[in-house]
């Protein structure tokens, strides 16, 4: 809109961006705190997940210039944005950024998830432990669903696993589009001593 300030989107466009209700992130059922319905719980490694947005209009706009026009300060207000879904979320929990691959991350001159995450963190209070990564450098983008699952089989690993045994952690990253990444981090970290997954998303 050109208005002048401090934040890549001013108040009254944020007002603007459609917010996606809480629901089943699988079948899109409304369900109470983003909860993975008890349905798609037997495919689902995800307690919850929470959505801020559809991938559209400036919403999209932030993230792309937040991914490839190194438009890192965007890091802060899009943890502003996905701090009140975590209100949804109860009890204690930590953070865990969902991995970037090495070479993504080298090309940016940071790794957007990190950069989320650990605003978040601040954000909210949230301890931030950064115990996922990538084994690999496959990239996602453009490959449909059944590659992005190949993909993902595989793709992570803990770092640490004590900093999550027992714990309730919660995934955050930018956008979801098949679930696979996130499905793929949450079974590793259940299987590293993590009691609960749930996910927080951008899009």
């Amino acid at each position: 809109c050109s208005h002048e300030g401090n934040e890549l989107l001013c108040g009254q466009c944020v007002q603007h961006i459609p917010a996606v209700p809480p629901r089943c992130y699988r079948c899109k059922q409304v369900s109470r705190g983003y909860a993975t319905c008890s349905s798609c719980r037997r495919y689902s490694a995800l307690t919850q997940v929470g959505v801020f947005s559809t991938y559209d209009g400036l919403i999209k706009e932030l993230v792309h210039a937040y991914k490839y026009e190194r438009a890192s300060g965007a890091a802060r207000q899009l943890g502003k944005l996905l701090k009140p879904l975590l209100d949804e979320f109860e009890g204690s929990f930590v953070l865990v950024p969902a991995p970037t691959a090495t070479s993504r991350v080298r090309q940016r001159g940071y790794d957007h998830a990190v950069l989320l995450t650990r605003r978040l963190g601040r954000e909210t209070g949230n301890p931030v432990v950064e115990v996922l990564a990538r084994v690999g450098q496959a990239h996602q983008v453009g490959s449909d669903r059944k590659a992005r699952f190949a993909h993902a089989k595989g793709a992570f690993r803990v770092r640490l696993s004590q900093k999550i045994a027992n714990k309730h952690v919660v995934l955050v990253d930018d956008i979801l589009t098949t679930g696979a990444t996130l499905e793929a981090a949450a079974k590793i970290l259940k299987q590293a001593g993590a009691k609960k997954v749930s996910a927080i998303v951008v899009a």
